[in-house]
């Protein structure tokens, strides 16, 4: 078993009054870490896992006394797939409110409707975490480093998946699953999508143009839809955590680009299996686009996991003169450029250096990405 960092994360935040939300994509391990944190929580726990129609409609819009006869002698209570019970956010509070002795534990696939349905009614309830893909801290915590080091192409080309980690001879298999049958499962259920199709061809474009900035009116001229159901679908696919984007840094220094954005995948495995390509590094011409985006979503589940309060970036003036990626932390701007080839040299642009003299720089490579996306502390 692999461990996940976020289960002492969540174990450190129990029974503080407060639910606590697991989300991220399917297939990335909720359920398992919901069993792991049962099993080693030394209390009574009850299970309801929402796929069950019957235990759906116990949880939609039940009263406290029937909750309470629900819940008997439980610690601890565990909601599976959420997001599938109707009004859940009006359930969690009462559930919250009524027995707060208790810790209630939720996970769901999608932020696409449990995000509107519990915001508000559990402002200030709850504690929400994302789970993503096995990241590289947990995968060399669980393999060392140097066997991780060992597999850094693989992971480039084909990601980390649980399944694909566990499994890596079946990969293209578990991939071409995951992306047919998983991946846009949560948007269909949830939302009106008049021509689904559309919905892969747009990642597929995406995934063409990782590391590249992305124009709403050029992919809908590409597709055939105006730029606003674009952007549409876009935040469909960010809310079920299949993309994620950054926007790019600007303090009003004339050249700056200032309303661009890049999009990126959470995992690297699922790009390569919308485009069909599955070559080895030393057959490929996007290499750079791929370590560019494994190294940025690897940074991207880092964050998530330690706390990180700072925000990311990318920069990029009109003369084409740029950076990879920004973290700006307490008004400190730590700039990162990322070479697959750590023989090619690089230097930080001028413009950057000038404006923001309260900056840091580093060159991240395969000789160096782990003091990048492994937790240090």
């Amino acid at each position: 078993m692999i461990g996940r960092v976020l289960q002492s994360v969540i174990e450190a935040r129990m029974f503080r009054g407060k639910a606590i939300i697991i989300v991220g994509p399917r297939q990335v391990g909720k359920t398992t870490l919901l069993n792991i944190l049962r099993s080693g929580s030394g209390h009574k726990v009850i299970n309801w896992n929402c796929d069950e129609p019957d235990i759906r409609q116990r949880l939609t819009n039940p009263t406290s006394t029937q909750l309470r006869a629900e819940i008997g002698l439980a610690d601890i209570i565990m909601i599976d797939e959420a997001q599938r019970v109707q009004n859940i956010g009006i359930t969690l509070k009462l559930l919250t409110d009524n027995f707060p002795d208790k810790q209630i534990i939720v996970t769901g696939s999608s932020a696409l409707d449990l995000a509107d349905s519990i915001n508000e009614p559990l402002t200030g309830r709850k504690y929400e975490y994302t789970l993503y893909p096995m990241s590289a801290e947990e995968l060399t915590a669980h393999f060392g480093m140097q066997e991780e080091r060992r597999m850094l192409g693989h992971r480039m080309i084909y990601g980390c998946y649980p399944d694909v980690v566990n499994n890596p001879g079946e990969a293209r298999e578990i991939l071409s699953n995951i992306t047919s049958s998983y991946l846009y499962k949560d948007i269909f259920a949830f939302q009106d999508v008049r021509k689904p199709e559309i919905i892969e061809q747009l990642l597929q474009a995406l995934a063409l143009q990782i590391g590249s900035e992305v124009s709403f009116n050029e992919l809908g001229r590409m597709l055939g839809l105006n730029s606003l159901t674009i952007q549409r679908y876009l935040d469909l696919l960010e809310k079920s955590y299949v993309i994620f984007h950054l926007r790019s840094f600007s303090r009003n220094v004339r050249a700056e680009l200032k309303k661009s954005r890049k999009i990126y995948f959470y995992d690297n495995g699922i790009r390569n299996a919308l485009i069909g390509d599955f070559k080895p590094l030393n057959l490929r011409q996007d290499t750079g686009a791929l370590w560019e985006n494994y190294v940025i979503s690897e940074r991207i589940k880092h964050n998530g996991y330690h706390q990180f309060y700072g925000k990311s970036y990318f920069w990029r003036t009109q003369q084409q003169q740029e950076i990879d990626y920004i973290e700006d932390i307490d008004g400190v701007l730590h700039a990162y450029e990322f070479k697959w080839n750590q023989e090619r040299k690089a230097r930080l642009a001028e413009t950057f250096a000038k404006n923001y003299p309260e900056h840091t720089f580093t060159i991240v490579h395969p000789g160096n990405y782990m003091d990048f996306v492994c937790d240090k502390g």
